[in-house]
């Protein structure tokens, strides 16, 4: 039996967080924030195909932590 991959999974999710974030300061957050936010948000790791589910069940992917800086810039034009 192959072991699964485990993935890190924020908890509340990570893009939740940081619009958290940018709502209090009420402009938007630099990269620096972003990454301090990152490094000090609540985090499990999880197998991917649970990770998987919950994204699923909650309509969209939250963004990737060793990406976060630019899918945080997506995801705040998208909302």
């Amino acid at each position: 039996m192959s072991e699964e991959r485990l993935v890190p999974v924020f908890m509340p999710p990570l893009a939740t967080v940081l619009a958290h974030h940018e709502r209090e300061k009420g402009s938007p957050l630099t990269e620096d924030e972003v990454i301090a936010i990152r490094g000090k948000s609540v985090v499990m790791m999880m197998r991917g195909s649970i990770a998987e589910q919950m994204a699923q069940k909650r309509g969209w992917r939250d963004i990737d932590p060793q990406n976060c800086w630019q899918e945080w810039q997506q995801a705040r034009q998208q909302s």
